[in-house]
């Protein structure tokens, strides 16, 4: 585990729309929250302990990975870095509540590999939808549980 005995959540927040959702759960649950960003990225908070990292690709993803513990929890939307962390053997939830485990990684994986190569050859972009107020309530339900496992 992280430098004391408990489970660390880790966020990382390039990117992520429930880094403040995760915070508050954590502090009511007493986790400590490590949020891991880069320089572009403002954010600040009193409870978390909040890591920048340089612009450079996937540095938040390496620092996480090389400084979390085992049975820590890494909340991304980055299925990399996902992949990483549980072979550090954390636990993985993404920012819409579907966890990741050793289960399912590589499906997870070969779709993020299919759907690029789908993209790429039709020369389209992935349009995200709007983000839902039913998408952190997915997030929160998973997340709570995640955390009283």
């Amino acid at each position: 585990m992280a430098s004391d005995d408990k489970v660390s959540i880790w966020v990382d927040a390039d990117g992520c729309p429930v880094v403040k959702l995760a915070i508050n759960i954590a502090q009511k649950k007493g986790y400590p929250v490590r949020v891991v960003k880069n320089h572009a990225v403002v954010l600040t908070d009193d409870y978390a302990e909040i890591i920048t990292v340089d612009i450079s690709r996937d540095a938040a993803d390496f620092y996480i990975v090389n400084h979390m513990g085992i049975g820590d929890i890494v909340i991304t939307q980055d299925y990399g870095l996902a992949a990483m962390a549980l072979s550090k053997q954390g636990k993985v939830i993404n920012q819409n509540g579907r966890l990741i485990t050793k289960d399912n990684i590589d499906f997870i994986l070969d779709q993020r590999h299919l759907s690029r190569l789908a993209r790429e050859q039709k020369g389209k972009s992935t349009k995200f939808k709007k983000r839902s107020k039913l998408n952190d309530e997915a997030f929160i339900t998973a997340f709570e549980n995640l955390l009283d496992i």
